[in-house]
């Protein structure tokens, strides 16, 4: 029986081996600090587990395809303390921002069309890209300009007939970029010039260590054509609960997307019970969180710039860091962290950033850190991963 080409298309986790290789080394006795995945060990709110405890309903019943009202009222007075304004029925609650992602491409995209997307970017825009036929013209920043956006030429140099829109995570993952507001006004001017629309990524929005932070959803002239994914996982320290939203001012996308809501039927009640509580959270646990982001930010940074020849910007936003090596391939020095290296029974996992970029041949010498660990064991995992680069560099000078 054959696939179709279209699945066929998706990637398979570049990880899978990496992954073999990490439980390969935890058999053999080393104890391995995970920097590859952006999961945070953040205690999540009570409130959440709370309020599914004291559910009390004898049916567990559908929610309403949008999603609970007390949920979307929630996030609506959420954004607003952002000064961002939306109406009840200009938000749909998601499963994760995955779902938001992917019914939006659906929504706005026929097959064969294309959206600019800055490289390097979260691997899962590509799957869920070629998952519904849609390509990405990457947009190249570089580690060097600390993965700030080129110039609006260069920009506009990716744009043909079957471009539909721009998007961007901001706070950045891979990266932890933070885009200027001269940054985000250049894009809004872009995508007005070009009839396009824009998919805001603003899941990280809390996480902003330096300067200021400029939301798509404040910036009036662009108000239809801009698409919000949001989420909890992240925020909240709550990726298992899968509870995601879009918010645009455009009704016409909101009814388009409400299709696709419908025939998936309904997000789980019993978490979009628990993310009302989270939502309703007191502001003093975001604030808490971002402080214990910024020294981890800290802590990581200065260990990276003691090794001669990393290149990377200290990042002021998200909790990740990409840095550029002095190797020749990072694959390979992830894998030999793995196998071949430990003090004392301890060793370190990156993330290569390959599979973070669209462009063959970059991001071959980059890797990514998910700084997410506590900082007693994240001082470790930074010590190792100098002390295994040093090292690393030593047996292979040429």
């Amino acid at each position: 029986m054959n696939l179709s080409k279209r699945i066929e298309s998706v990637p398979t986790s570049t990880i899978m081996e990496l992954l073999t290789l990490s439980a390969k080394a935890k058999k053999s006795g080393k104890k391995v600090y995970h920097l590859n995945i952006g999961q945070p060990d953040i205690k999540t709110p009570q409130g959440f587990y709370k309020a599914i405890r004291e559910f009390k309903g004898e049916i567990l019943e559908y929610s309403l395809s949008e999603g609970l009202p007390e949920l979307i009222e929630a996030i609506r007075k959420y954004y607003e303390d952002y000064n961002i304004k939306f109406d009840d029925d200009e938000i749909i609650i998601t499963n994760g921002g995955s779902e938001a992602l992917l019914f939006t491409m659906l929504t706005i995209c026929d097959d064969g069309d294309n959206i600019l997307v800055p490289e390097p970017f979260y691997s899962n825009y590509y799957n869920f890209s070629k998952s519904v036929g849609v390509n990405i013209n990457p947009i190249t920043t570089l580690a060097e300009n600390g993965f700030h956006l080129p110039n609006k030429e260069e920009i506009v140099s990716k744009i043909d007939g079957k471009t539909k829109a721009i998007l961007f995570s901001n706070p950045g993952n891979p990266t932890g970029v933070v885009y200027t507001k001269e940054e985000i006004n250049m894009l809004a001017d872009i995508a007005i010039e070009h009839n396009l629309w824009i998919i805001a990524d603003e899941v990280y929005r809390e996480f902003i260590y330096e300067g200021e932070y400029t939301s798509l959803g404040n910036i009036e002239k662009v108000k239809d054509r801009v698409i919000i994914v949001d989420s909890v996982s992240k925020r909240y320290s709550a990726c298992g609960a899968r509870i995601g939203c879009v918010a645009s001012k455009n009704k016409d996308y909101i009814k388009a997307i409400l299709k696709l809501c419908q025939a998936r039927l309904s997000v789980p009640t019993l978490e979009q019970l628990g993310a009302i509580e989270l939502y309703n959270t007191d502001k003093s646990y975001l604030t808490d969180v971002n402080e214990e982001y910024r020294q981890r930010r800290d802590v990581l940074y200065n260990e990276l710039i003691k090794v001669p020849g990393v290149i990377c910007e200290k990042p002021t936003g998200a909790f990740y860091i990409v840095a550029k090596l002095p190797v020749e391939n990072a694959d390979d020095f992830t894998k030999w962290l793995l196998s071949d290296f430990d003090v004392n029974g301890e060793t370190v996992m990156p993330c290569p950033a390959e599979g973070f970029y669209m462009t063959p041949g970059l991001g071959v010498d980059e890797i990514r850190l998910a700084y997410v660990l506590n900082s007693e064991n994240l001082s470790k995992a930074a010590r190792l991963l100098k002390e295994g680069l040093e090292t690393y560099l030593k047996l292979n000078k040429k």
